[in-house]
């Protein structure tokens, strides 16, 4: 017992000491930028000034649409009235601002290629499949999309959606969008192959944005962290015992990957589940995984099969 006490204390400094490693490593990584407040530029604009503000940003103006289009929008009671509430909840936006530049020093020291993208916030009215996109030397955040679950203009929105739209899910949902076309596919559609291949992105989270709690990192309450973590091995002993992890029927990804109320483990215990636990698990067999193969780098995890990472992972969790 003092001998296994002995290693896990030694892991235990051996990583703050490679995670001080790297903390002292990003804090020299100098990032410039200045969130363009396109929501503001556009919703204060005249109808003169549209020809200015489509140059400067074309990509928000597709070819063929007439200006009457944006003119109706600047006059649209609706638009004006959501613009307003952006403007009340988001008159700066120096705590999101400073967490980005954190975020995209990480990103450099990680993914050295990639340098700090132009940042521009907007307004989408409430288009909820296109909260935030960071591809390249873009991020695009719809500021409108994350005005807190309670406000009024999510009223008719599901519960476990509202969650999503917190504040605190910019970032996560930035590096969602980053990780586009870096994690490799999964090979099969195995439950297992999915579960990897979120738990993937739930790491490069933990990567990017180390500064945010589980909870943040997956828009969890943390109830539902708590949940997860108190019931880990009977969760997994259900979908091992049930033959699961590499069954093919797509409708394992609806109860267990996809966004919902809750799981379906087609039990009792349900209604206590958070949705997407599947994705959780998913993160800690990848923890796993990288915590016993500490050799291994994010981009070579990243292309590696899921196959791979779960018969290397010695994943295993503990009866509580």
């Amino acid at each position: 017992m003092k001998q296994l006490l002995f290693v896990l204390v030694a892991i235990t400094l051996f990583s703050c000491k490679d995670d001080s490693k790297v903390e002292e490593a990003v804090a020299k990584i100098p990032i410039e930028f200045k969130v363009e407040r396109f929501d503001q530029i556009f919703y204060q604009s005249k109808p003169e000034d549209l020809n200015k503000i489509k140059a400067q940003y074309p990509f928000f103006f597709p070819a063929g649409n007439p200006d009457s289009i944006w003119i109706n929008k600047l006059q649209n009671p609706l638009l004006k009235e959501l613009y307003k509430e952006v403007q009340m909840k988001y008159p700066t936006l120096g705590p999101v601002e400073a967490d980005m530049e954190k975020m995209f020093a990480y990103v450099q020291y990680y993914f050295p290629k990639y340098k700090t993208p132009r940042v521009i916030t907007l307004i989408s009215e409430v288009d909820t499949e296109a909260k935030a996109f960071y591809v390249d030397t873009l991020a695009l955040v719809s500021l409108d999309c994350y005005l807190g679950k309670e406000h009024r203009f999510y009223v008719d929105f599901p519960e476990y959606k509202k969650q999503s739209l917190e504040p605190n899910q910019i970032l996560p949902d930035l590096v969602s969008t980053f990780c586009y076309g870096k994690i490799a596919p999964p090979a099969d559609r195995t439950l297992l192959s999915a579960m990897i291949y979120y738990g993937k992105e739930l790491y490069v989270k933990d990567k990017l944005i180390p500064f945010y709690s589980d909870a943040d990192k997956i828009g969890y309450t943390d109830l539902q962290i708590k949940f997860c973590q108190e019931n880990e091995y009977f969760m997994w002993s259900n979908l091992v015992e049930n033959k699961l992890l590499f069954d093919s029927n797509p409708k394992n990804e609806l109860r267990f990957i996809k966004p919902g109320p809750f799981s379906k483990f087609y039990l009792e215990i349900d209604n206590q589940t958070p949705g997407r636990v599947g994705q959780w698990l998913g993160w800690q067999i990848v923890r796993s995984y990288m915590e016993n193969n500490d050799d291994v780098t994010l981009e070579q995890l990243l292309a590696m099969d899921a196959k791979t990472i779960f018969d290397n992972s010695k994943y295993k969790p503990k009866k509580q």
